[in-house]
């Protein structure tokens, strides 16, 4: 099914013409240059860049405007598009150019009273924020999951663009991630409101990422909880009424919500339960009549939450653990950033998996250090997102404690680490 759906988009976009690339251009907060302007100046030097391999990001200009006005230009996404690496002609593109400033405020909070005590409902932050610059990056995940959440999006606002009766073709608006713990569930629902927001710019001016903090609303006033959540989305469509706005609402462990009406049937939660879950399906019920909306919520217990919160979910993604390819490429990324700040040094030549691929695995001199990453790669399946980020700095303060080491040395840590990392696993198993 995933080959024929991969076939079908390759179909789709055999015409190079008509592959979309997109361009993010960072322009610097303290830059007050003209979008049109900066638009000029990028497709100037877009232009010296004939064919690309993939993404690519500058950071340093010869051009005197760019290197006052703008951060980075970067072409982003391309793996998203192609099934495997392969020369990218920009000149028979489309091109979609966004040109973006960070917001550097920082989240704010929305409170709300309840029995005459305020009360922390939700963090705010206005997009894109510097908090969540290079996040969308960062998170690596296999199958297509960072693509179908965009092109989900992209079909929501050309369905409302083309005005489809909602009564007859239904969407809501609502996107469940759900899965084990640590495999940066949340994460991913901030970075995809961040990549909206910068890919959707040309539609609206920033965007608002409202995360309602489900334990608090619920729990000590559980006896009011069905007005909170009220009151709480009354807020929500404060700023859903702007139309410049794009409004991401993110409640994060969504089955503490909607497990309520199962709880109450088996006479576990007082009757108030419910009227939680009645507050919340009908809120959203009411907001998704709105175009520049998106409801985004994450669960690690799918099991407990009310079907029929599940049944207004247009996506239902599995978010688990990463296979051995794409934990390569979180240790690949780990590794170029250490030997970045020449904490591995000195710098050593690292072929992707695709590489190795194209060499038969073959072991010389330039692959050797791959395929012993490739190999560690293999043993840590079964490790979170989460822990594995963490590896690296264990490696380093377990085994090395150097300022600098070799790459060899530091992959021998590595090694080390992870065989720890199950050691440890396997005795809190036997603890318990």
């Amino acid at each position: 099914m995933d080959e024929a759906a991969n076939d079908l988009k390759l179909a789709l976009q055999n015409d190079c013409e008509s592959l979309p690339i997109d361009i993010e251009v960072h322009q610097k907060s303290n830059s007050t240059a003209k979008k049109e302007d900066v638009k000029s100046s990028v497709l100037k030097l877009l232009n010296r860049h004939n064919v690309i391999f993939g993404d690519y990001k500058w950071t340093e200009f010869d051009d005197h405007f760019l290197t006052n006005n703008v951060q980075s230009i970067a072409i982003v996404d391309t793996e998203l598009k192609l099934k495997e690496r392969q020369p990218i002609s920009l000149h028979k593109c489309s091109l979609s150019i966004r040109i973006f400033h960070l917001n550097e405020e920082g989240p704010s909070t929305e409170n709300l009273e309840a029995e005459d005590e305020d009360i922390v409902a939700a963090n705010h932050w206005v997009l894109p924020t510097v908090e969540f610059h290079g996040l969308w990056d960062s998170l690596i995940y296999d199958a297509e999951v960072k693509s179908n959440l965009l092109d989900y999006v992209t079909t929501t606002l050309l369905f409302s663009d083309k005005n489809v009766d909602s009564n007859l073709i239904s969407w809501n608006r609502v996107v469940l991630l759900h899965g084990p713990p640590g495999t940066g569930k949340t994460s991913l629902c901030k970075a995809l409101a961040q990549k909206l927001t910068i890919r959707l710019s040309h539609r609206y001016l920033y965007g608002q990422l409202v995360e309602i903090n489900s334990h608090s609303l619920f729990s000590k006033w559980f006896s009011e909880s069905g007005k909170l959540v009220t009151k709480m989305f009354q807020k929500i469509q404060a700023l859903i009424d702007d139309k410049d706005a794009l409004v991401f609402v993110l409640i994060d462990e969504v089955e503490s919500l909607t497990a309520a009406r199962s709880a109450v049937r088996a006479g576990t939660e007082p009757s108030d339960a419910i009227r939680v879950v009645n507050a919340v399906l009908t809120q959203i019920d009411q907001i998704k009549r709105y175009p520049n909306v998106v409801i985004l919520t994450t669960s690690n217990i799918t099991e407990k939450i009310d079907m029929a919160f599940v049944d207004r979910a247009d996506i239902k993604q599995y978010i688990g653990p990463p296979s051995a390819a794409a934990i390569f490429k979180i240790y690949l990324s780990c590794l170029e950033e250490l030997m970045k700040c020449q904490i591995i040094y000195p710098r050593q030549q690292l072929l992707t998996l695709r590489e190795l691929e194209m060499i038969g695995y073959l072991e010389n001199d330039v692959s050797k250090l791959s395929l012993i990453l490739k190999a560690i790669s293999r043993k840590s399946e079964g490790l979170s997102g989460r822990v594995l980020r963490k590896l690296p700095f264990l490696a380093h303060a377990l085994y090395i404690q150097s300022p600098n080491v070799t790459m060899t040395t530091f992959l021998q840590a590595l090694s080390l680490v992870v065989d720890k990392q199950f050691e440890e696993r396997a005795k809190l198993a036997n603890s318990v």
